[in-house]
């Protein structure tokens, strides 16, 4: 086996796992505050799905990247080098670690936005405002995996 293939594709492993882990954790978050909140407005349930589902975002981000190198770049071959390899290894670590990172807070955003709602305050435009900044750090991250495969390819 290609050490240089096998170091790539563990990043990747990375990659997916951690930013689809983070968002399920955050789905989750929101997800457990949205049934609770159901309970008090089940009239919300639009806006409660809305903020439900965005933290599982940076899991596709995960996957987005994979397919960069893949499909992409072309990148995920035998033949690569080993500086390919480290590359995508550190944007798989990277875009791993910030996806499982921002999806999990992404969710707590949420999951507050979720109580106030249900409690009758007009707040979702202003919580889904709030809840994009931790995505901003995803965007970035997948960005910079963009960047280190299109450098190298």
């Amino acid at each position: 086996m290609d050490m240089n293939l096998f170091i790539a594709y563990l990043g990747i492993g990375i990659m997916i796992a951690f930013s689809g882990i983070g968002s399920a954790f955050g789905v989750s978050i929101a997800g457990n505050a949205a049934v609770g909140a159901l309970k008090k407005n089940t009239s919300a349930f639009g806006n409660f799905l809305v903020l439900t589902a965005l933290p599982g975002t940076q899991g596709l981000y995960g996957f987005a990247g994979y397919f960069m190198f893949q499909n992409i770049f072309g990148m995920l071959t035998p033949e690569m080098t080993a500086i390919q390899s480290a590359a995508i290894f550190g944007s798989g670590l990277a875009l791993g670690i910030v996806g499982f990172v921002t999806a999990y807070r992404q969710g707590q955003i949420c999951a507050n936005g979720i109580v106030a709602i249900s409690q009758g305050h007009n707040v979702f435009g202003n919580t889904l405002i709030i809840s994009v900044f931790p995505e901003l750090y995803a965007i970035v991250a997948l960005a910079a995996t963009f960047l280190m495969g299109s450098a190298l390819a």
